[in-house]
């Protein structure tokens, strides 16, 4: 059943070039105020057909609330938002499988039966209602001194040596540190000046050559406290990892160093615990603020690796599924070259849904 999270409830519904999209949450509390700008700002981040960097569908992702919320708050109903699709061209596609894509697994799971055109409900045009859940997800938090941002760190071989602020060993950063990140990333490529410019120079190459590059989203969760997430099945990295796997193109997930502890020695990997003024915190951050799946009351910290981009211009091997012969596939239509610039605030939103249930849980609520 396609719903995710333990008391905040989310359920996605539609097709990339059926009529609308949109998404059901279940469990905000009522009486919270909900900022539209704030709400139109996120979409836009997500948004396609800004530059040379994404797809040229034009879609203006305007929310259409059904549901949920009245006199700009919280009713405490489930919240019901639509979106329409308005620049969808289903005659981009034919009955040939897609190299990279669900479209041979939606086959052999529904028997011929899913809508298949621009990846129908395993498209990437999905994560819109997610990015609008996490608007949500954000304004609540952000009044309970939570703060999530994220950034590139990679985009095919250029690496961002810049870390987040989150890196400085000791006290957890201010949260004047995490606005300031946030606001110098808060633009139409999110990431360091250093890097930003080869970063675009890749995905370029990568277009001009009929191709696609991938890469890695790093994103922090600033202020949650320690004691949320529950032991082994109810971990907090259990939870964000199976909404962050949720989104199309998303093949690993790590938190703090990840992958990379299994190549350091114990005296290096463990983070040296202190106490100051009677508040206890560790000097270092390599588990990325998460101690047997529970918060530990440090940064949140994860790294979202992004396959390349599936659809590209080059000659690929196929099947047509009418015929049931082998066939070479030339793609046209309108694709993202690489994902990642517009997945940003896609993961910023996943961890934003996840650190709220885990709070909501902990309340009781």
């Amino acid at each position: 059943m396609n719903v995710w999270g333990n008391r905040l409830k989310l359920s996605i519904f539609g097709e990339s070039h059926g009529p609308a999209i949109g998404i059901v949450i279940d469990g905000l509390p009522s009486g919270e105020a909900m900022d539209e700008a704030m709400t139109a700002r996120e979409m836009a981040r997500r948004a396609p057909g800004k530059s040379d960097l994404s797809t040229a569908r034009n879609e203006p992702d305007e929310v259409k609330v059904l549901s949920g919320i009245h006199g700009g708050k919280t009713t405490g109903a489930p919240i019901c938002a639509v979106i329409c699709n308005t620049d969808a061209r289903p005659r981009d596609y034919d009955a040939k499988l897609r190299p990279g894509h669900a479209d041979w697994t939606a086959l052999i799971k529904f028997g011929g039966y899913a809508d298949l055109r621009g990846g129908g409900h395993f498209s990437g045009r999905l994560t819109a209602p997610l990015v609008y859940a996490g608007s949500l997800a954000k304004q609540v938090l952000s009044r309970r001194g939570v703060e999530i941002c994220a950034k590139i760190a990679s985009i095919g071989r250029i690496s961002d040596a810049s870390g987040m602020p989150c890196a400085l060993p000791g006290k957890q950063p201010a949260k004047e540190s995490a606005e300031t990140f946030l606001a110098a990333l808060a633009n139409d490529f999110p990431a360091s000046r250093q890097s930003a410019e080869a970063m675009k120079e890749e995905i370029r190459a990568a277009r001009k050559q009929g191709d696609s590059v991938g890469g890695i989203v790093e994103g922090v969760i600033y202020g949650l406290r320690g004691g949320i997430g529950e032991p082994f099945f109810g971990s907090l990295e259990s939870s964000a990892a199976s909404l962050l796997f949720a989104v199309p193109a998303v093949k690993g997930v790590e938190f703090g160093r990840g992958f990379g502890l299994a190549a350091m020695r114990g005296s290096d990997a463990n983070d040296a615990i202190y106490a100051e003024n009677g508040v206890i915190a560790s000097r270092t951050n390599n588990n990325g603020g998460i101690l047997g799946g529970i918060a530990n009351g440090m940064p949140v910290l994860t790294r979202v690796a992004f396959k390349p981009t599936p659809s590209i211009a080059l000659p690929q091997e196929s099947v047509d599924t009418e015929s049931h012969t082998g066939t070479t596939l030339r793609l046209s239509g309108r694709h993202d070259p690489c994902v990642v610039p517009r997945a940003v605030p896609v993961v910023e939103a996943c961890l934003a849904l996840c650190a709220l249930d885990g709070l909501l849980q902990a309340a009781g609520i």
